[in-house]
């Protein structure tokens, strides 16, 4: 059974990401399933650091992503929001080129907190990268020209 409140398509999440960090990374949602989200990310110019190989804040800015959309999608309430309260990672190995892709599966979804684990893996499928993000849930605050 699936776990997802609110209503989704990988066309919609796309849309709601434009101007967004995510974005500006090269970040895409690939798959939407009973209970995962996956999306996947280019290790290109945007997202390496100075050695070439892929920086970690940009595998931690791919599993953020991943799981706070899914855990916003488990909420029923528009009037409710699922916000980031702690993230780590454990960066297991170098990519230098290519895509890498991240899937977000829930540990816990409460009613006011959510866990999420990310996995990220390189092309071969390789894990690049485990993460487990926290989310509070809270009341969501009203969109206005200047927190959209």
């Amino acid at each position: 059974m699936a776990i997802w409140q609110r209503a989704h398509s990988l066309e919609k999440l796309t849309e709601q990401a434009q101007n967004t960090a995510a974005a500006n990374l090269g970040i895409e949602y690939t798959e939407i399933g009973e209970n995962f989200l996956k999306g996947r990310m280019p290790v290109d110019h945007r997202t390496i650091q100075p050695h070439g190989i892929l920086h970690g804040g940009s595998s931690v800015l791919l599993a953020e992503t991943l799981g706070s959309v899914a855990a916003n999608l488990c909420l029923g309430s528009e009037n409710m929001a699922a916000v980031g309260l702690d993230i780590n990672a454990n960066h297991i190995r170098p990519v230098a080129s290519g895509w890498v892709y991240g899937t977000a599966r829930p540990i816990h979804v409460g009613a006011t907190t959510q866990v999420w684990e990310i996995v990220i893996e390189n092309e071969q499928g390789k894990t690049v990268c485990v993460s487990r993000l926290t989310m509070a849930v809270v009341k969501a605050r009203p969109r206005t020209p200047s927190n959209t």
